[in-house]
């Protein structure tokens, strides 16, 4: 079973994990514990916390990896250091080498970013896989099966071209030379992130829920 949640729009998230294999938390305007803003944050950080104990694989993307950090013991802060937009360069670290999800994966490479709040401490025991300039902690790894990802790798150059100008402006860049610059980049980056994003599938088919009680797991992600 697949469940596409629009949690922004009123629709609610799953009680539980029972009947999913995996889950995938994508990016929004909020920090992870901004429930006065966003009620359905704290449904979702129960369902990370939730994978987590019993072994499901997780995926946060942004928001998301901003929430798994936190509900994993780690620190997020809002518009911390330097924002970052469109295609931009990242590097792997040596930890990378060995993950199921990096390993492989060109030591430096592009990818789409649109934020301004970072995760600034890593849970415990988490294992640092990515970095770029303005912001150190790009992915990382919780245990065996949660990543998260500072950047975006589903964006496209495309994507920019519905972002607010204005306020790319006033953070210092200008909106048709990040379209151009992602362009440009977009065929090696595109590759990379879909690689990365075939190797989280086949963790989810074989590795989830190595805790799950029995019966649970013939759903999918």
């Amino acid at each position: 079973m697949l469940d596409v949640v629009h949690a922004y729009d009123g629709k609610p998230l799953p009680e539980n994990l029972a009947h999913h294999q995996g889950i995938v938390v994508l990016g929004g305007g909020y920090m992870p514990d901004a429930d006065d803003r966003a009620p359905w944050l704290a449904a979702a950080r129960t369902l990370v916390g939730e994978a987590l104990k019993r072994g499901v694989p997780v995926l946060g993307v942004c928001l998301g990896a901003q929430l798994l950090a936190h509900v994993a013991g780690g620190t997020v802060r809002a518009e911390h250091g330097e924002p970052e937009a469109g295609s931009t360069p990242l590097s792997l670290r040596a930890e990378a080498a060995g993950d199921p999800l990096f390993r492989g994966l060109p030591a430096r490479l592009n990818a789409m970013e649109h934020r301004v709040d970072a995760i600034t401490g890593l849970p415990p025991g988490a294992l640092w896989l990515a970095q770029s300039e303005r912001c150190p902690v790009q992915a990382f790894r919780v245990g065996e099966q949660a990543w998260g990802v500072q950047f975006h790798p589903e964006a496209t150059a495309d994507d920019i071209r519905g972002w607010d100008a204005e306020e790319l402006a006033r953070q210092g860049f200008d909106q048709d030379e990040l379209i151009r610059s992602a362009e440009r980049d977009e065929p090696a980056s595109t590759a990379a992130w879909y690689e990365l994003a075939l190797r989280f599938a086949a963790v989810v088919r074989t590795g989830a829920g190595a805790e799950a009680a029995p019966g649970d797991g013939d759903g999918g992600a």
